[in-house]
């Protein structure tokens, strides 16, 4: 039996979010995906992906906006983009290609196909499969910079001698040198990677369907790679100072507080203790979301219901693992909060052509 509000810490309380800012999606959301902010200390970039362009705003300095011209349609793979946005690299089903603005390869690694179970060529070009039915539905990996963006990490598909490995890679993207790889051990159909402040570390989620998607938690000291694996998690964020991340489960039961050092797991909380369950008819009980933030050292902002009309951002005491709250804002909102750097979190509008920026005030 679930308590009701009142009878629970944190469950009546609000903090009400400040609007910091709106900023226009650049591109048609008809034709592109939802515009979404990469961050690193002291920078942060609208980046959204098109089928012909990947457009990057920057979102702390002059205002400066880039078309990278994208060498495939956005439902082959995705994107990273250099914290300096002097350089896109598309991740495709069959290469991973970094380009300049003017749409000049810089280099380009081939790799295993991420359709492989239909397709062992080593393809050169997209023109040879753009009309194939299995690549345009092929599973897909990610990459992602590293903080002070000399470092590349990449989670790829190989293909060694007939036998499928996925592969995780950090290189040079000056030239696209390989440094080091490890096996994931992984099959995935997904993956998505979370940058730390130390440009040494770097978080992975994995999405291999509805019951399995590890995180991957890997420290590079410039010659060993190393990579803890946690079964059964989804990596949320990265707190500010780079001490600690959050992570949930599959089943989007608990939200985990780690100490990012070693990935020690130090608390948790429980969705159905801390959170009234919600007032639909599809849902009977509280799920975090699979996207949040991490603003402040001693808070994260966690949705659940992202899929709702209105769905409800909370307030989480990460030193203690309590729900300190509801946040309030000051109209609907659409989605799940997401990270925009320290003291701020972002949504999109529900038709994708604005992203807020938000933050607490002062003292709360």
């Amino acid at each position: 039996m679930t308590a009701p509000d009142d009878a629970v810490p944190g469950r009546s309380a609000r903090f009400a979010a400040q609007l910091v800012a709106t900023v226009a999606a650049p591109l048609d959301p008809a034709s592109a995906d939802a515009p979404q902010v990469l961050h690193w200390p002291g920078r942060r970039l609208l980046v959204q992906r098109g089928d012909t362009e990947l457009a990057v705003r920057d979102l702390d300095g002059e205002g400066t906006e880039i078309h990278f011209p994208a060498p495939w349609p956005r439902r082959y793979g995705s994107t990273a983009v250099s914290p300096t946005g002097d350089v896109a690299v598309f991740v495709g089903v069959h290469a991973l290609r970094a380009v300049d603005p003017a749409g000049a390869v810089r280099w380009e690694i081939r790799h295993g196909c991420w359709s492989a179970a239909v397709c062992t060529e080593a393809h050169a070009s997209f023109s040879e499969y753009a009309d194939d039915h299995h690549h345009g539905h092929a599973d897909s990996g990610s990459a992602a910079f590293s903080s002070d963006g000399r470092l590349l990490w990449a989670h790829i598909r190989n293909n060694a001698e007939g036998d499928i490995q996925e592969e995780w890679l950090i290189l040079d993207p000056a030239d696209g040198t390989v440094l080091t790889r490890a096996e994931t051990t992984t099959v995935a159909s997904g993956s998505y990677h979370f940058p730390h402040p130390d440009p040494a570390y770097m978080g992975l989620t994995v999405a291999e369907g509805d019951e399995d998607s590890p995180v991957l938690w890997g420290h590079w000291n410039g010659a060993t790679l190393t990579v803890q694996q946690f079964a059964e998690e989804v990596f949320l964020a990265v707190s500010p100072s780079g001490e600690h991340f959050l992570t949930t489960d599959p089943g989007q039961w608990s939200l985990y507080l780690h100490r990012a050092e070693d990935g020690t797991e130090l608390r948790r909380l429980y969705a159905e203790e801390a959170v009234p369950p919600p007032s639909s008819k599809d849902n009977d009980r509280a799920c975090w979301d699979y996207e949040a933030a991490f603003p402040y050292d001693d808070s994260a902002v966690v949705g659940t219901e992202y899929h709702a009309e209105e769905p409800r951002h909370w307030l989480v005491d990460t030193r203690t693992m309590a729900l300190r709250g509801r946040v309030a804002y000051p109209f609907p909102v659409s989605g799940s909060p997401r990270s925009a750097g320290q003291g701020a979190w972002y949504t999109v509008s529900r038709d994708g052509t604005a992203v807020h920026l938000w933050s607490l005030p002062h003292g709360e």
